[in-house]
């Protein structure tokens, strides 16, 4: 289909060709033909487009961002502003059949789909949204809703929901290349784009890749000499475990998980004064650097002082839970701040471990995740 196009393109003169010296056939013969040439050529691409469904409409990326935006205030996961029994964040209750006869999501046919009837009617007491609501649905938007119906209405669980399933690894032309699982897919896509792979990296490019990853320093003179001095065939491994060996490892690593849980040397607001939280920074290093099983790392910050018999780092553990902006100015309301510490323990928590954003549930129902 493509190449059919791409000539008919060419035939009709909407591209550029490369320059020939002209001949006799050009006045006289091809100027004759145009016409015909550019009727037979618009004719196939009018008839190629007929066949195209267009692009997929993805459901997460294109059309839940609009049903939110504009649907879920009457129609979402909020049981008490719900209007018209109708609920359009769940799959089965938005193709369900309604009360009053009809589905609000017909998969493959937008026409019998009444949101379509309603988000286009022309009279306001039945279009959606209603227009007093201050929201109205642009074209572009309309088309898009209409488009994913007519595709099938094909909807997506949120992807923290869904059980994991192991991918089949993809065969490649180019297995040498492949050391491990990974390399596969990386592989296939590459052949796919009609791409070759790099060729492999120099010992000095891999020790300053692979010192930068796990340290987040560059490699020092003396390393780089005693990694190129080295021949052996494990010397890239006996790298990485000096690496993972060196106390840089575990600080360079604790950064991330300190951003996570919003680590600070002071209190934060207006006197953002200092606070003596080391030791808790020092104990997620040392985690990293001991290779804590995460099971452990999660239930020590979460709970380290409420384990039987806990110990000292137990306790310091739970720093996590203390990492929060706190406030010591004249007036402040200690029950209102202790609601606040207890909000911002529970949302980060929720985001660091769960990969949710629980804190839109504080004021009203979440908009995405099934949180009330």
């Amino acid at each position: 289909m493509r190449r059919t196009i791409r000539c008919c393109v060419r035939a009709c003169g909407l591209v550029s060709c490369p320059a020939r010296p002209r001949s006799a056939w050009d006045d006289g013969h091809v100027k004759p033909l145009l016409p015909f040439v550019l009727l037979v050529g618009w004719s196939v691409l009018f008839a190629a487009g007929a066949s195209w469904a267009g692009p997929e409409v993805d459901y997460g990326r294109d059309v839940r961002p609009i049903l939110s935006d504009n649907c879920y205030q009457c129609h979402g996961p909020d049981d008490d502003s719900r209007e018209a029994g109708l609920r359009l964040d769940l799959k089965d209750a938005a193709m369900a059949e309604l009360e009053w006869g009809g589905r609000a999501i017909v998969p493959g046919d937008s026409k019998a789909s009444l949101i379509i009837q309603r988000i286009t009617a022309d009279d306001p007491d039945e279009r959606m949204p209603p227009p007093d609501s201050g929201k109205k649905l642009t074209p572009q938007q309309i088309a898009t809703i209409k488009a994913w119906i007519d595709q099938g209405a094909k909807w997506k669980d949120h992807w923290a929901f869904l059980p994991p399933k192991r991918p089949a690894v993809p065969s490649v032309r180019g297995s040498k290349w492949v050391v491990n699982p990974i390399d596969a897919f990386v592989l296939a896509r590459i052949e796919q784009e009609g791409l070759e792979p790099n060729p492999p990296a120099s010992k000095e490019t891999l020790i300053r890749r692979v010192t930068l990853d796990l340290t987040g320093l560059p490699p020092t003179l003396e390393q780089l000499d005693a990694f190129l001095a080295d021949d052996s065939p494990d010397a890239y491994e006996k790298l990485v475990d000096r690496l993972l060996s060196s106390p840089h490892y575990g600080e360079h690593m604790a950064r991330y998980w300190l951003d996570a849980a919003r680590y600070g040397d002071t209190h934060g607001l207006h006197l953002d004064n200092e606070r003596s939280i080391w030791p808790y920074r020092d104990w997620v290093i040392r985690a990293f650097n001991e290779n804590m099983p995460f099971d452990r790392f999660t239930i020590e910050q979460l709970a380290g002082d409420l384990l039987p018999h806990p110990t000292l780092d137990q306790r310091i553990a739970t720093g996590f839970n203390r990492c929060n902006v706190t406030t010591s100015e004249g007036g402040a309301i200690a029950e209102e701040f202790l609601v606040r510490y207890a909000v911002d323990r529970t949302e980060t928590m929720g985001t660091v471990w769960l990969g949710l954003t629980i804190g839109c549930a504080v004021c009203h129902e979440h908009k995405f995740d099934p949180i009330s």
